[in-house]
């Protein structure tokens, strides 16, 4: 029996045949650097590289696809932007139920360069309401930080409110599209972002190592690395011109041609027809599981939007031990443990334990949720 996969939020598996096979063709054609040469093999690799910022543009309907970075992850984009934006003194606003990629570098700042920051509360489910961060905000608040949806309780934050919440403080938004970029709609204007950090494969179906982060036009970063970019090679100074500024070294081209057609995949299928797909696969399993005695669903209620995770404990068991069941007795595959988010397991109510996470992507299958129900029953039965 082939193993069911139930681990997208970690990453996307399987990747479209596009995806597979333009990365082949890099690889087997045209592997040179991008934009280090003028031979026709350098020139092929600079035009993927083009091709596909100007297709993440048009998702996220951005302006100039040149205000694009690409990065190995959500992680390193992150990176960049909190530690080439925020200075010594300054206040920053983030919620309580962000990832360590974002809760990490802020309190590494604050030991460093004597920053300020404030965890905005939500309630157990993931909610948030805007007043509460316009409470939060102060005089010398100069960013805030959000999660456009938690990767453990899948609740979707008010990111357009914030961001005009934002707007009118003059304050900038960084926002971490890990669980949303290719399932939720993303306008990086009409939502006020400042700042947009993606992963390439997660719901951009694209492969491992790629990533991405926007950054508005009228907004300078320091940059995270120096180096070569193959612009202004003849400065001491690293280059001004996007994307050079904050793309030093050779770029990853076989994953990023890769990438390019795992976007071009969900432009064609759609954002909305996605995440319908995957809404309608989570509230099955929630309707079962929230009716199966001994199962604990976390996260917003059943009707309530969401994106494609699925949380949840079974009795008193540890999360690592449903997790392991499910993997050998049942060839399911799932996340348990803390999901690299510990404040998002405090609001939850779940550090003594963790959670087991289940989340689905664009081929999982009806026979796979069916399989998830029956063997988390009986695994419940069991530890009953």
């Amino acid at each position: 029996m082939e193993t069911a996969y139930f681990d997208h939020a970690a990453s996307s598996w399987p990747k479209p045949p596009e995806v597979v096979s333009a990365m082949q063709d890099v690889m087997l054609h045209y592997a040179a650097n991008p934009g280090r040469g003028s031979h026709r093999m350098a020139v092929q690799a600079s035009r993927t590289l083009f091709e596909a910022r100007r297709n993440l543009a048009k998702l996220f309907r951005i302006k100039n696809p040149n205000d694009i970075s690409f990065t190995l992850n959500t992680t390193m984009a992150l990176n960049q932007a909190i530690l080439g934006f925020v200075k010594p003194g300054d206040h920053v606003v983030c919620t309580a139920v962000e990832h360590n990629s974002v809760r990490r570098p802020l309190e590494f700042l604050k030991q460093t360069r004597g920053i300020h920051i404030t965890y905005v509360a939500t309630d157990s489910t993931g909610a948030l309401t805007v007043d509460e961060v316009r409470d939060a905000i102060r005089p010398e608040t100069t960013l805030m930080v959000c999660s456009h949806s938690s990767n453990l309780l899948g609740s979707i934050l008010p990111v357009a409110e914030l961001g005009q919440l934002c707007r009118d403080r003059k304050i900038r938004l960084l926002v971490d599209a890990a669980q949303t970029a290719g399932t939720l709609e993303v306008d990086v204007v009409q939502m006020g972002i400042d700042m947009l950090a993606f992963p390439g494969h997660k719901g951009l179906l694209g492969p491992q190592g790629t990533g991405g982060l926007y950054v508005a036009p009228d907004l300078e970063l320091t940059p995270l690395l120096y180096g070569g970019t193959g612009s202004q090679s003849e400065a001491i100074e690293q280059p001004t011109v996007r994307p050079d500024r904050y793309e030093s070294g050779t770029q990853n081209t076989v994953g990023i041609a890769g990438l390019n057609e795992g976007v071009k995949f969900v432009l064609h299928e759609t954002v909305e027809q996605i995440h319908k797909r995957e809404w309608n696969h989570t509230q099955r399993i929630m309707d079962a599981l929230m009716s199966t005695n001994g199962v604990t669903v976390l996260g917003p209620q059943l009707g309530r939007d969401k994106t494609g995770i699925v949380s949840f404990n079974v009795h008193q068991a540890d999360s690592s031990e449903v997790a392991f069941i499910l993997d050998q007795s049942f060839q399911i595959a799932v996340r348990a443990g803390y999901h690299c988010t510990p404040l998002a397991h405090a609001t939850a109510g779940t550090m003594d334990r963790g959670a087991v996470r289940a989340s689905v992507g664009y081929y999982t299958s009806d026979e796979e949720v069916d399989r998830l129900i029956t063997a988390v029953r009986e695994i419940a039965k069991h530890l009953g």
